[in-house]
């Protein structure tokens, strides 16, 4: 099988307070990785997580690569 056919997919996850905030500890945009199930969630993801640069947990939405 070829590995484009996989149903889990890797993603990357980005803060989306980084791009706006100017109070941040330091300069950057926080991203995590994480793997997801293609075939039950279709759609983009959206988790909380925290978020290293703005010292907060802020929602990280999934990207393209």
């Amino acid at each position: 099988m070829a590995k484009s056919k996989d149903i889990r997919i890797t993603i990357t996850l980005e803060c989306t307070n980084c791009r706006t905030n100017n109070n941040k500890r330091y300069p950057g945009i926080s991203r995590y990785t994480t793997q997801k199930n293609r075939r039950n969630t279709p759609n983009r993801l959206e988790l909380n997580k925290f978020c290293s640069h703005c010292y907060t947990h802020t929602i990280h939405k999934e990207i393209k690569k």
